[in-house]
């Protein structure tokens, strides 16, 4: 894998070009690239490196000569894999400590590609790009054969004369990609069942622990991030596993939670509204008082009178 250069140091790569000249390819277009690693120039190992990109990247890849670090987790980059970076995320790359000629596809494109677009605003809906190494895409051979092909299709036209229509067909090109993707995601939530099974009960097991402890008065009402980072999951791959398992949001799970509690508190004469709230980790009462009116339907005092 081609992810690049000096030994045990963040390199930021600014831009699409500074990538491409790096691995030996044609900058065809400054905001956006596809890759053919076979035909890019090998090189010596370089080691461990970091690197921070300020462009999108997608990696598929070949071969098995290196091992990709985000955070704390490893990610055995194997073959049908497809990797997401967004701008601003930092990675590692352990090589096997042979030079090679490096194999597999990239595609780079920067956001200011983007502006103007319908695309730019629908960016924020492909969370995948924010999920961590660990999360990868799986993808089939048949997956595979339409990754390719929307590759090359981008690719043709970057390999023409651009004119008028080729920023927008290019634009809908990598749109049509990304929805493939969060079609195989679906797909992935559900055939890698065996891995992600138990995380829905788990969840619900921490939020029944979290409200055993001092941990709301301590760190306030559970949040999503929280919830994540419990059991070893990006937050936006936890909020999208959950959702694609129980049909809700991960937020709205920790809402129902909360108020439940808080219902079972309420039936307690002897505590006062105040002393709830603060137990459910809310700062000020009537900010317990709004979120529960809000979702019930009544006040906790009212409540409390029904019961």
């Amino acid at each position: 894998m081609y992810l690049y250069f000096i030994m045990k140091r963040v390199v930021n790569v600014q831009s699409v070009h500074d990538y491409n000249t790096v691995i030996g390819i044609e900058t065809l277009h400054p905001l956006v690239s596809v890759v053919d690693f076979s035909k890019a120039k090998p090189e010596p190992n370089p080691g461990i490196d970091f690197i921070s990109f300020e462009f999108y990247a997608v990696f598929l890849k070949h071969g098995k000569h290196c091992t990709i670090r985000y955070g704390r987790n490893y990610y055995d980059y194997q073959d049908g894999t497809l990797i997401f970076i967004a701008p601003g995320q930092v990675v590692n790359i352990e090589e096997d400590g042979e030079d090679y000629q490096p194999e597999g596809y990239a595609m780079l494109f920067h956001p200011d590609m983007l502006f103007g677009t319908s695309l730019a605003k629908k960016m924020k809906e492909y969370s995948f790009f924010s999920y961590d190494i660990h999360e990868a895409l799986h993808i089939s051979l048949r997956e595979r054969q339409i990754v390719l092909d929307c590759f090359s299709k981008i690719s043709q036209e970057l390999n023409q004369s651009l004119d008028r229509h080729s920023n927008s067909l290019i634009v809908s090109n990598i749109e049509l990609f990304l929805g493939y993707c969060a079609r195989f995601y679906d797909r992935q939530f559900i055939s890698r069942n065996n891995i992600n099974k138990g995380i829905s009960e788990k969840f619900e097991a921490l939020l029944h622990d979290y409200f055993q402890t001092d941990k709301p008065q301590v760190l306030g009402p559970p949040s999503v991030k929280y919830c994540a980072e419990q059991l070893h999951l990006s937050p936006n791959y936890f909020g999208d596993l959950i959702k694609k398992k129980t049909g809700k949001s991960a937020q709205e799970q920790i809402h129902s939670k909360v108020i439940d509690v808080a219902k079972e508190r309420i039936f307690d004469s002897t505590k006062s509204i105040s002393e709830i709230a603060y137990e459910l980790g809310f700062k000020y009462p009537h900010h317990f008082s709004r979120f529960f009116k809000q979702r019930v339907g009544y006040s906790p005092n009212a409540y409390r009178t029904l019961s």
